[in-house]
């Protein structure tokens, strides 16, 4: 019995020994070494793994339980960073529409300010609407039917109202364009400079070759997709004369779409909706037809904006049409005469009898009255425009098609638009008054034309005279392009329908 004690006491000792020499010994050791080869917890607050994904540890609170808790979060793409951008710049002009103060900003100490002179001119610009219920559902955020206006001059203190600048401030700030480098020239990448639809070229140009800012190599970063294709150019080299057969240019167009939409992913993603084209030519239209998705779908930048003939507002642009002869504006529409100096004629206009509505305009006035000034052919011994330097007001009918360079030119000469027209939207008509410095008569009274503009009284004419200067450099072309100009307000037209796309 003495044996079994004695071996049973051993036993408990050597336990006790292995036991104390685990507690005591090995494991603080053991600590002590992970100790050393560790750091600090806020020093590991993230940990990258796989390929976009962000595994954040979360702080140890002191009063829990010491669990470690991790949250995982998408590391954001260019195009999640794209469109947060845009929903901040959304944003913005709401609370600029609303009249937010925050929003406001101090016109002297930003790029922004642009003096109006002594004259508020504030009425040639749309106001920005001050009830909430202005966007459109469900993801679209800018009413193009009662949208921001660009500029205006204060009452009192003559300057810029930061408000009515917001839209154009933030497109200036964020907004990209990815100019696709297929194609080959003279149909890519090219278009005329010095005709009747010098702005399709010029646009290109400076899109291309002016204007950096505006422009990215990134496609990941851009906001919208040119299409640098002119169908002037089509119509000179695919067109055969006299046939008005327009397939070939719509199979061009078609081709285009296909090897951007095989070659690159954005124009899938979107069905094309962030793309656009743009085109003076009166077959642009029909040029677009070449592919659905960029008919129906696309932002299409034409000339001939006619609603009757599929241009729809809310998602296409209307383009001023300028004719620049041999590319330069006429020099007598550089130097203008004095506000007080006389105009002799009431109205003028000359030009070929062609579309629907001159007819009935040479009918009525042509030779008729030596107060409204109408010719088909202009006699040799008269100045094109002398005569609209001459004239209070310039008639601008449509021809074959909507649009007409006579409109930009009586800008130019300072003599107030008169707008015959149908179905035509007028060139960015989301943010100007056009009934402050045009007048516009319908066809059927045409008849009564000399009856219309003689009740303008000459107050008004003077208001509708002051609306043209102001109005004036939102239609000039410049090289390089300047803040506010035509190649910007085309921008900004273009800006305002991408904001209107949601993304998902």
């Amino acid at each position: 019995m003495k044996i079994c004690h004695r071996n049973l006491f051993s036993a408990t000792l050597l336990l006790f020994l292995v036991s104390f020499t685990a507690i005591y010994i090995v494991l603080p050791w053991q600590l002590l070494r992970f100790t050393e080869h560790s750091v600090p917890l806020h020093h590991l607050r993230t940990k990258v793994s796989g390929k976009d994904q962000l595994l954040a540890v979360g702080n140890v609170d002191a009063h829990s339980n010491a669990t470690v808790t991790r949250e995982v979060a998408k590391v954001k793409s260019k195009a999640e960073k794209r469109e947060e951008g845009l929903a901040r710049a959304r944003a913005s002009i709401r609370r600029a529409a609303l009249g937010d103060n925050r929003s406001n900003r101090t016109p002297h100490n930003n790029a922004s300010y642009i003096p109006c002179g002594k004259l508020d001119q504030s009425f040639a610009y749309k106001s920005p609407p001050r009830h909430r219920n202005t966007f459109m559902p469900p993801l679209y955020v800018i009413d193009l039917r009662s949208v921001i206006y660009l500029v205006s001059c204060n009452r009192r203190k003559l300057e810029l109202d930061g408000r009515g600048a917001e839209s154009y401030l933030e497109m200036e700030k964020i907004f990209k364009v990815y100019v696709y480098p297929d194609g080959d020239l003279p149909i890519v990448h090219d278009g005329p400079c010095k005709d009747i639809y010098s702005i399709e070229g010029r646009f290109l140009h400076e899109m291309e070759h002016g204007v950096r800012r505006f422009r990215t190599n990134d496609p990941n970063a851009a906001h919208v997709y040119f299409l640098p294709f002119s169908v002037t150019w089509m119509v000179k080299y695919l067109y055969t004369p006299y046939t008005y057969n327009v397939t070939p240019l719509k199979q061009f167009v078609a081709d285009y779409v296909r090897l951007v939409s095989t070659r690159y992913p954005f124009w899938n993603r979107t069905h094309g909706a962030d793309h656009f084209m743009l085109a003076c030519h009166d077959w642009g239209p029909h040029a677009s037809k070449g592919n659905p998705s960029l008919y129906n779908t696309s932002i299409r930048v034409l000339c001939n904006a006619n609603t009757s003939e599929g241009f729809n507002p809310r998602k296409d642009v209307s383009l001023p049409e300028i004719h620049l002869y041999g590319g330069e504006v006429s020099s007598k529409l550089l130097s203008l005469p004095p506000d007080n100096s006389p105009r002799r004629y009431l109205a003028f206009f000359a030009g070929g009898m062609h579309g629907p509505i001159r007819p009935i305009l040479l009918q009525h006035w042509k030779n008729q009255d030596n107060d409204i000034r109408v010719y088909e052919y202009l006699p040799k011994d008269q100045d094109y425009y002398s005569l609209m330097l001459n004239s209070k007001f310039c008639l601008c009918p449509s021809g074959h098609e909507v649009a007409s360079p006579r409109i930009v030119e009586s800008i130019y000469a300072e003599c107030v638009p008169v707008i015959l027209s149908k179905s035509y939207v007028l060139p960015f008509s989301d943010v100007l008054r056009w009934e402050a410095f045009s007048v516009q008569v319908d066809v059927s009274d045409i008849p009564r034309l000399k009856e219309v503009l003689s009740a303008i009284s000459e107050n008004e004419y003077w208001k509708l005279k002051q609306g043209v200067k102001a109005v004036r450099r939102h239609f000039t072309l410049n090289q390089p392009a300047k803040r506010y100009d035509v190649f910007h307000m085309i921008l900004h037209s273009i800006w305002l329908r991408r904001l209107n796309i949601g993304l998902r």
